[in-house]
């Protein structure tokens, strides 16, 4: 439609009468804190402390989101104390009092527990209409009295096994029946069930699309839509039957654009393109927003029947940021809360202003946003039908109870639900609501009206608040993004037309051809032939030798910041063949393409970070002194060997080769023999960014063959090795005899696997660590040495986790790697999967199969097992399996916890699910890992932040992506030189 620019020119003088209005009608009864002063409860209290003591606000709200797991008042006790005697708190005196006790089982502590357990189920309720349905119906009919309706949400949608996305569905069958059923019993109140000569539905349910499949993701939409269409399609004919709409949640950015394809889809469909009860979610925080407004405009004007959109500010601003600053992704959100707001008036403008085509829901408990809205649609005169203002339950009923007697519809959003799953519901409302730029907050401490009904401006030169100092690493693909997802399958598409080629060694700037061949096949489908690779013979390892020896007087002459140049082209090129690189590694080593695209991150980072480290330690250190200068500097070692492991065949290989060529040494590269091609590609990337010929040599050969014979020849200065234990230990032992001619001890850099342990205890966010311990455990089906092969499980938890772990390893796709919707695919080849079964059937009978997972015949494919009660000692406890296989050991408590954790030969990578403040400090200090993970999975390290590398058994040497992992590959050399001639010397800031 046209609107007029006066009619758009009264918008603004309109919102401000308004709002000015509303403002008044929510402070006619006085500030609420004045109100409560003399009868004010524990929950209030604890609300008012949190607004005036930060550090208080973030440890009161880290404790109240452990409370529902705390089995006990001793537990809580015990967590009040180490969550609020913290350094960083400053308690009021009231607080002191209650907390001022000695021992978790004493008198005072039980009340404490008592007084703080109530508080936190008072503040729970008041933004949850209830936990059962017939609370629910008595809180939507309290609200019906005050001429309000209603959308219900049902919370728990953290849904992570198909049990739980058929039980989410059934819930909202079940809620839809017995809602419907009592608004029969309803009268009819024209204000909220009729607009226009129109009856309404009475009853209104808010779902969330990701719930109804636990393995929704956005990099498989196909799979997804297989799923949730049919479930979907269940619920909207369930809800016409029952006279119920339905509203489509957005939850997080990653979800967002697949949501919303799928719904556009779906309602295209002819029995469901009629129905304008039907709803979605626009979140205004979102820098695409507008788009994808216009974009649901276009799409309503095809359809012929508008759906309504929720407009929303955002619930997930923190969570999105974060993941956005620790992806190195654009942040989706605004960085300031008045962009926020300014593009949500924009947005309210743009959809009120094409209402014939969409209906409107604005929810805000913003005066000023509300009073925009309703000024817009006051002014254009937009009919009662197609325009409605929303709250939450529990916020802003003053502001709503106005906009009621101002004559439109307030429909309140209300969670119903158990208080476990409901709070981290609970905890974003109480950010909400103590956060200083809460509408909310400013109004009820009364801030003058004038400003509070300004338009928002954006302050002059806001913060920044993203980014870090120091590296900033490579971002992985976000394949929530429909551009993301087609480059990936041009990149499948690229490596699929290549398959079959034949890759020769690289020996002095030429490849040779040579004697023997061998097949790299696809491990999902071995009849494939990746490539036909060329094994070097013991003459052609002695060619490669002596051009490297030759080679090297010159490179490691070589500036360091030519060489490091050199690296951070080599990184450039594999940023631009990103797609190709990972379809090579889902072709030949069987990783899926959200397994691969790290590891190609992972390679860049290693070019990237090592450059600038050599740049660095090229400096060297001055030691001076009068009279004397000393100088601490590096210098090349020598021949690198460098012999790289199948698993992580890119960013391993890549990582130990680029350190070698950066800090002046000659790098000869052996990869394993299941991932030559991409052994050979990063030579073909090497070559390209211009390492000259012999510095880096591409060999691939029989490991009993030339790796045994290049281990132990006297012209070799390093060796650098991924692998297994037991051929590292060789190694170590082949390198340390001296050989004749041989003037030099060889450094062996070997990292060799773990038994990895994680350990959950009672207190821990089971949705959190069932999710943690299944990607850890079986993502590339467990061929990672920092994979889980352990869970550690407190007893009082036990039961539940193995439950919920059973149910959530059951609902993995096992596949073909390059297939989206694979979680799981094949191992290595059929070694590796004959050895990986009889660990298996040995498993069985050390403890109780809980469950193993169907797999395809074809291929090398080892079904996902979970063995439970395992002891501590037993075989598949103790000894790396490296495959799909989880073994589960309960644990009486946490200090047997960690004393199984710690009882291996190994020491590579652990983890903990807690929200126990001691037990994470316990695990900093006691833990034996090179590298604890604190509630999250323990896979993935990323380059220059967590640095990688074990201990133990686990291997020798600095941790890769580390700031001394460079020192291994060079020799440290001081020089002292006396400068004194003839007793005088330059010394600084003498007199002349």
């Amino acid at each position: 439609m046209v609107v007029s620019v006066n009619s758009v020119s009264t918008y603004e003088e309109t919102t401000q009468s308004i709002a000015r209005d509303l403002i008044q009608a929510t402070r006619q009864k006085g500030n609420i804190f004045k109100q409560l002063k003399e009868q004010m409860q524990f929950d209030d209290k604890l609300m008012n402390w949190t607004m005036s003591n930060p550090g208080l606000r973030v440890q009161l709200f880290r404790f109240i989101d452990a409370l529902p797991a705390l089995r006990s008042n001793s537990e809580i006790a015990r967590h009040l104390q180490q969550y609020l005697t913290t350094e960083e708190v400053e308690l009021p005196d009231a607080l002191k009092g209650i907390l001022n006790f000695t021992e978790p089982n004493s008198p005072p502590a039980q009340i404490a527990s008592a007084t703080i357990t109530k508080a936190v189920e008072t503040l729970a309720y008041k933004y949850i209409s209830g936990e059962t349905i017939k609370e629910v119906i008595k809180a939507v009919e309290k609200m019906r009295k005050e001429k309000m309706c209603f959308s219900i949400d049902l919370l728990g949608e953290a849904v992570i096994t198909e049990v739980e996305a058929e039980s989410y569905l059934q819930n909202y069958l079940d809620l839809i029946t017995q809602l419907s059923n009592q608004a029969q019993k309803w009268g009819n109140i024209p204000e909220i069930d009729q607009a226009d000569g129109e009856n309404l539905s009475k009853v209104q349910v808010s779902v969330k699309l990701t719930a109804f499949y636990s393995q929704f993701d956005p990099v498989d939409p196909e799979g997804a839509k297989l799923k949730v269409y049919d479930r979907i399609r269940t619920l909207l004919r369930h809800a016409k039957e029952h006279n119920t709409s339905i509203h489509f949640d957005i939850e997080q950015y990653t979800y967002k654009d697949v949501v919303i394809n799928l719904l556009r889809e779906l309602l295209m469909e002819e029995e469901f393109k009629t129905r304008t009860d039907i709803g979605v979610t626009l979140q205004g925080y979102l820098r695409d927003s507008e788009k994808d407004l216009n974009d649901w405009i276009t799409w309503a004007k095809k359809r012929g029947n508008p759906i309504t959109i929720r407009l929303v500010k955002g619930a997930y601003w923190d969570q999105e940021t974060i993941k956005s600053r620790q992806n190195h992704w654009q942040q989706p959100v605004f960085n300031d809360k008045a962009e926020t707001d300014i593009n949500y008036e924009k947005l309210t403008r743009l959809l009120l202003e094409n209402h014939d085509y969409l209906n409107s829901a604005i929810a805000s408990h913003n005066v000023r946003t509300q009073a925009n809205a309703i000024a817009i649609a006051e002014t254009l005169k937009i009919p009662k039908r197609k325009f409605e203002c929303q709250i939450l339950y529990g916020m802003g009923e003053t502001l709503a109870r106005a906009i009621v007697k101002r004559g439109h519809r307030v429909r309140v959003y209300a969670p119903y639900g158990q208080l476990l799953p409901g709070m981290a519901y609970l905890i974003r409302r109480l950010l909400e609501n103590t956060a200083n730029s809460s509408f909310l907050r400013q109004n009820a401490e009364e801030k003058p009206i004038d400003e509070l009904v300004a338009p928002p401006t954006i302050p002059p030169n806001p913060p920044f608040k993203g980014g870090s100092n120091g590296f900033q690493g490579a971002p992985d693909t976000d394949y929530g993004r429909e551009s993301n997802l087609t480059k990936a399958r041009q990149g499948l598409t690229i490596v699929h037309n290549q398959l079959g080629k034949t890759y020769l060694p690289l020996i002095n700037g030429k490849y040779v051809e040579t004697e023997e061949y061998i097949d790299s096949v696809n491990p999902s489908n071995p009849a494939e032939v990746v490539g036909k690779i060329g094994l070097i013979s013991l003459s052609q390892a002695d060619e490669a030798m002596e051009s490297a020896k030759q080679a090297f007087k010159t490179w490691s002459k070589t500036p360091a910041k030519q060489r490091a140049d050199i690296l951070r082209k080599a990184g450039d090129i594999m940023e631009a063949k990103r797609h190709e690189l990972t379809a090579w590694m889902c072709y030949e080593v069987g990783k899926i393409i959200k397994e691969g695209d790290p590891e190609v991150s992972e390679a860049i980072d290693f070019c990237r970070y090592y450059a600038d480290e050599m740049e660095r330690l090229d400096r060297g250190y001055n030691y001076d002194v009068a009279g004397e200068n000393d100088r601490y500097f590096y210098q090349p070692r020598g021949i690198a060997l460098i012999v790289s492991p199948w698993n992580f065949p890119f960013a391993i290989s890549t990582g130990m080769t680029v350190a070698a060529l950066v800090a002046g040494n000659c790098a000869l590269l052996k990869p394993a023999a299941t991932s030559t091609v991409i052994g050979a590609k990063i030579a073909e990337i090497l070559t390209e960014a211009g390492i000259p010929d012999g510095v880096f040599q591409y060999i691939p050969g029989k490991g009993s063959v030339v790796g045994d014979y290049l281990v132990k020849h006297p012209d070799i200065h390093l060796i650098a090795f991924t692998g297994s234990r037991e051929v590292g230990c060789k190694i170590y032992a082949d390198a340390s005899i001296v050989q004749p001619k041989q003037k030099h001890l060889k450094r062996v850099i070997a990292e060799m696997g773990g038994k990895n342990a994680i350990i959950i205890d009672e207190s821990a966010d089971l949705d959190q660590a069932v999710a943690g311990v299944v990607q850890s455990a079986f993502g590339f089906s467990g061929q990672k040495c920092s994979a889980c092969s352990r869970a550690i499980v407190l007893s009082t938890v036990y039961d539940t986790f193995v439950e919920r772990l059973t149910e959530a390893v059951k609902s993995i796709n096992v596949g073909d790697a390059k297939n989206p919707s694979t979680k799981v695919g094949p191992v290595i080849d059929a070694t590796a999967q004959k050895r990986i079964l009889e660990y298996i059937e040995q498993g069985k009978q050390e403890g109780k199969l809980a469950i193993q997972v169907a797999t395809p015949e074809n291929g090398y494919f080892v079904p996902p097992t979970v063995i439970i009660d395992i002891p501590e000692n037993a075989t598949i406890a103790q000894e790396e399996i490296f495959g799909p296989v989880l073994a589960v050991i309960k644990a009486d408590n946490f200090d047997r916890a960690l004393e199984i954790a710690n009882g291996t030969d190994y020491a590579l990578t652990g983890g903990l699910y807690s929200r126990t403040p001691d037990h994470i400090d316990r695990a900093y200090k006691e833990f034996e890992v090179g590298n604890v993970y604190i509630n999250r999975g323990i896979t993935g390290a990323i380059v220059a932040r967590q640095p990688f590398g074990g201990f133990k058994l686990s291997g020798v040497g600095s941790k890769a992506g580390g700031p001394d992992y460079l020192l291994q590959f060079l020799e440290p050399r001081v020089v002292t030189e006396n400068i004194q001639r003839q007793g005088f010397a330059p010394i600084e800031g003498a007199d002349n």
